[in-house]
């Protein structure tokens, strides 16, 4: 997403996001959630979209609190699809109550989804899919792609000349390098 580091400085919704998020290390189960849902939202949909609507996303699934999300039962899918400040899209919703009790389950057997995360890494991006698909809904290649690179566990969030790039890469060395040796 090298197109990212020339097009979000300066910009009010991709700038904060690119400078402060994106690509940077993630271990509060919370923001591994929202970052899933945004993700799953996003699908077929820009990037500026969902960062527009972030805020009504977090109002309505409740600031992206796992258990009460995994305890959604059909008076919030119904309020969900009545929600205009968000995407509606049933089978989106559907996947994102899905997969936080998925989040629960990991994090009774992991201690967190963080953990359960960790535990997995490192594997290249065909292996997180066949992962993923085992136990969650709606992840497909891109979104876990983007997922992925936005919590920090892909490389490709940023070009090696992008000032974001050093700052992420103290987190991780070994990526950095590969990249900075075009591998």
């Amino acid at each position: 997403m090298s197109w990212y580091c020339d097009s979000a400085p300066g910009h009010p919704w991709h700038g904060p996001y690119h400078e402060s998020e994106y690509g940077f290390p993630v271990g509060d189960d919370r923001v591994l959630f929202e970052r899933l849902c945004l993700e799953i939202f996003q699908a077929g949909l820009s990037w500026l979209t969902v960062l527009k609507k972030r805020e009504a996303f977090s109002a309505a699934f409740a600031n992206f609190d796992i258990a009460t999300v995994a305890a959604f039962g059909e008076a919030d899918r119904a309020r969900l699809m009545a929600d205009a400040g968000i995407v509606r899209n049933r089978l989106k919703i559907d996947a994102v109550i899905h997969n936080a009790n998925v989040i629960l389950d990991l994090q009774h057997e992991f201690g967190s989804f963080a953990a359960w995360i960790d535990s997995n890494h490192p594997r290249d991006l065909k292996a997180w899919i066949k992962l993923f698909k085992t136990r969650f809904r709606f992840v497909g290649g891109e979104i876990l792609n983007e997922f992925l690179m936005s919590i920090g566990y892909l490389p490709g969030a940023h070009r090696p000349d992008c000032p974001v790039f050093a700052e992420i890469a103290q987190y991780h060395p070994a990526w950095a390098e590969k990249k900075r040796q075009g591998r």
